[in-house]
């Protein structure tokens, strides 16, 4: 009999467990803009993302840990050099506080979030020699967003604010990256 207490209260352990911390992957497609102060224009352009993320769900709250892999694309032009288009990418790392506005029963939630973003860029690709910078390796964001759970699936579309200038020149580009993402919950 007590084998039977013991399996019941596991199993009621383990799906209160299950509802607390939930992980998964992540991909999200972004789109890159910059504020660049020295050149004349720039573009913006997409990019993508892989993460892995750890979710901590309390009543109405939540804490969420992410870390991957991003790139960000955009282009820079200089009046009398031309235009360069930068594929930067790395190691991605957001930390999210958040709060569930809508409940919506079993089947999930829609969500508010804020949060902090760390890139560090480990590959930096020029598309020609024409405007020659030189990259901080490291850019700090800060992020809001809102998101949708449906099931084991997640939605979010946030709003990163680059807060450094990546540019180490005399000149400023600073990034704003919107971004959407699809993630599957496995707990």
């Amino acid at each position: 009999m007590r084998k039977i207490f013991l399996a019941a209260f596991l199993c009621i352990c383990a799906n209160g467990f299950a509802q607390l911390i939930q992980i998964g992957p992540q991909f999200s497609t972004n789109i890159t803009s910059v504020n660049a102060k020295g050149f004349s224009s720039d573009h913006t352009n997409t990019g993508i993302g892989a993460s892995a993320f750890a979710r901590v769900n309390l009543t109405v709250f939540y804490a969420q840990g992410e870390f991957g892999y991003a790139q960000t694309n955009f282009s820079v032009f200089q009046d009398g050099i031309g235009e360069t288009e930068f594929k930067l990418s790395g190691t991605d790392v957001t930390l999210i506080a958040g709060f569930k506005i809508l409940p919506l029963g079993k089947i999930g939630n829609v969500r508010l979030f804020v949060g902090y973003n760390w890139k560090n860029f480990s590959d930096i690709k020029p598309s020609n020699n024409l405007n020659s910078i030189a990259f901080e390796k490291n850019n700090h964001s800060i992020l809001g967003g809102v998101g949708v759970d449906v099931w084991r699936l997640t939605f979010d579309l946030r709003y990163l604010a680059g807060l450094s200038d990546i540019d180490a020149s005399d000149s400023e580009i600073k990034t704003g990256v919107t971004s959407l993402s699809l993630g599957f919950k496995f707990l």
